[in-house]
């Protein structure tokens, strides 16, 4: 007796091709930043020359590269390091604040059209459950592992693939970065100010020393939060 193979329905096989595509950008992307000549443009020197002949539209193209930037892989670590290095503490906060929101929500809708289908058929009862808490306590859920300093790249994307819905990924993220992006980009540009005025002797000022407090303080808010919700 043959027994009869079920064709996969078309819905199935669109999920599958959009998977797939999903798969080929995110190696394309990793390909292209690391093994290509465009990763020398992510370095300091070559987006300070590149942002100088822009005048007056450098915060704008800066956060165009940035959010760019963030949806191919490149360490948010290092673009929020040359935003801080080029604007400053303060403008350098606000850019790369914009420019982590834009692309972060562009990482996320890719990862929702692409990858969402899939993920939703593959999983078991088991996940499925995690995947409803999900959704019912997205803005939670996403400003933690936001203030936690979970991974932001893989994040942006994993979230797409969850019930979560985007206005609570998208407000849980705008509130969990700022802590972190403002700590960083304050000690960054502090040490540009001091490295450009010459006067090392602003080592040992109140706001230098005000910005290592911050930046070391930013090292244990993961074990703090933790560590409250356990107490909790």
């Amino acid at each position: 007796m043959n027994t009869v193979v079920p064709k996969p329905t078309k819905g199935r096989k669109r999920a599958v091709i959009k998977a797939a595509v999903f798969v080929v950008f995110v190696i394309a992307a990793v390909y292209f930043v690391r093994f290509t000549p465009v990763k020398t443009f992510f370095t300091r020197t070559a987006l300070s020359h590149f942002l100088e002949t822009a005048g007056v539209w450098a915060p704008l193209l800066f956060i165009v590269v940035y959010a760019v930037g963030v949806c191919l892989f490149v360490p948010g670590t290092l673009l929020t390091a040359l935003g801080a290095a080029l604007f400053g503490a303060y403008q350098g906060f606000l850019y790369v604040w914009i420019g982590a929101m834009l692309g972060s929500s562009a990482a996320f809708w890719i990862g929702r059209t692409l990858g969402r289908e899939f993920a939703a058929s593959v999983i078991g009862d088991r996940l499925r459950k995690y995947d409803d808490a999900i959704e019912r306590n997205g803005f939670a859920t996403v400003l933690y592992l936001r203030l936690v300093y979970f991974p932001f790249t893989a994040m942006n994307f994993g979230m797409g693939l969850t019930k979560v819905r985007f206005w609570d990924y998208f407000f849980g993220t705008a509130l969990g970065i700022i802590v972190g992006t403002f700590v960083f980009t304050f000690f960054i540009g502090t040490l540009k100010e001091v490295w450009v005025g010459g006067d090392w002797g602003q080592l040992l000022s109140l706001k230098v020393f005000f910005s290592v407090c911050l930046f070391v303080f930013s090292l244990f808010i993961p074990k703090i939060i933790k560590k409250f919700k356990k107490e909790k």
